[in-house]
């Protein structure tokens, strides 16, 4: 497991002993995970190894059942009192939330708006922003993801490359210090998963801390800092990507690569 690394106070993203259940099924049942301000971090491993949940406990979509998780240095969705924990009001949490992109598996667009308008929403809608300014700064977000010629299309006039390129892009528009990415090209046919891929190397490269759910292993390889396999729930291996793959050191991790390698 990710063992809390020295100065931890620095870490982006810091679980401790995550657990989490839905009903008589554990689904997290001990995660340790540490991510440093601009890292990219990958998380592989098989369906129902709990990495989907886990990222949505990141931002509190999903309410954790024990453990913590802080997120820059401030535990996300609760607040310690006394040694114990207590749930934030809504707007406390909705507040957190606004730091924390994430783009999921759909694209979840906002179908009877146009590119430009649903990169624009979130920052008109929660921040208040002035409205020129939000524009501005939505056509750019646009443009940095290779959309500037698409920003008065619907999401029905777009391929799903497109639309992943929005919805990242309106994730980027709340200015987050921490992206979360659900296998984000797993609903893309695969001639169009280069494109989204293409993007989040961008974002790697200025600095961006990720956290990328992925079943692409050569984009975990090449970008990737750090490479995390998780199994039944918990972390199983982490280290450097290359190492990782070249030379997993528990029999779960070389069971599992030699399947999707």
């Amino acid at each position: 497991m990710t063992a809390p690394p020295a100065g931890s106070d620095t870490l982006m993203v810091h679980a401790e002993n995550v657990h989490k259940s839905f009903g008589p099924v554990d689904v997290l049942t001990g995660v340790d995970l540490a991510v440093r301000p601009g890292e990219v971090c990958c998380v592989i491993g098989p369906s129902g190894s709990g990495k989907s949940t886990f990222l949505r406990c990141i931002n509190h979509l999903e309410k954790i059942d024990a453990g913590r998780i802080r997120v820059d240095g401030e535990l996300v969705g609760y607040r310690q009192r006394r040694g114990k924990l207590h749930e934030l009001p809504a707007r406390e949490v909705a507040a957190q939330r606004q730091q924390i992109g994430m783009v999921f598996q759909r694209f979840n667009l906002f179908p009877h708006m146009t590119a430009l308008d649903n990169v624009m929403e979130a920052p008109l809608r929660v921040r208040r922003q002035p409205r020129p300014a939000v524009r501005e700064l939505a056509a750019a977000l646009l443009d940095r993801v290779g959309l500037a010629d698409r920003a008065d299309a619907y999401p029905g006039q777009l391929s799903g490359g497109q639309q992943q390129r929005v919805a990242i892009a309106r994730a980027l528009a709340m200015r987050p210090k921490l992206m979360l990415f659900d296998e984000p090209t797993s609903a893309l046919d695969p001639e169009l998963v280069g494109e989204v891929l293409d993007v989040m190397r961008d974002l790697a490269r200025d600095g961006m801390t990720m956290i990328v759910v992925t079943h692409e292993i050569g984009f975990a390889r090449e970008v990737g800092d750090s490479l995390v396999f998780m199994d039944g729930g918990v972390v199983v291996e982490s280290g450097v990507p290359r190492q990782v793959l070249a030379d997993p050191r528990h029999d779960r991790t070389r069971a599992f690569l030699s399947k999707v390698l």
